[in-house]
């Protein structure tokens, strides 16, 4: 019998994003609580840009996107936030700014393998192919307990998997 395998992979739907932040800066101009103080979003490459004249102004601008994200099916862990997440002042306006992370590090792919070799079924084989890992076994009950593993395991990335042969 030929070996099974699948991809764990960190991708973000660019679509489903460009959606999310076009409903909330949608939101954000209709909102009574958000007139004449500035508040915008807007996505710029992989940048997702909030401004508004206050930092809690800015955090609540936050709040309308991650909401937006979310009902998108867009985990939150694909955004890498400056300066920790705090809005900064930048001329006479708040500034915070969100990356898009795509793809697994390789310090990520490395303790994801460590934790499929230790606590995952002995027949389990992960290697890493650049920002990705490939799982391969013989049973394809040993990958669907993989999968279990990994969606068990709280870590800093979101995990898709794909390519399921």
């Amino acid at each position: 019998m030929a070996d099974s395998s699948f991809d764990i992979v960190s991708k973000v739907d660019r679509q489903e994003v460009a959606n999310a932040v076009n409903q909330a800066a949608k939101e954000i101009s209709q909102r009574y609580d958000f007139r004449n103080i500035g508040a915008s979003v807007e996505l710029a490459g992989d940048v997702i840009k909030m401004t508004a004249n206050s930092a809690e102004r800015c955090e609540a601008v936050l709040d309308v996107l991650q909401t937006k994200l979310v009902k998108r099916g867009v985990s939150l862990k694909h955004l890498d936030y400056s300066d920790d997440g705090e809005p900064r002042l930048s001329g006479k306006e708040y500034r915070l700014e969100a990356t898009l992370q795509s793809g697994i590090s390789s310090e990520n792919a490395k303790k994801i393998s460590k934790i499929i070799r230790e606590e995952g079924p002995k027949s389990v084989k992960p290697v890493i192919q650049g920002d990705e890992l490939r799982v391969t076994s013989k049973s394809r009950d040993d990958l669907q307990e993989v999968q279990r593993l990994l969606k068990s395991k709280d870590l800093d990335v979101a995990l898709q998997f794909t390519n399921y042969r």
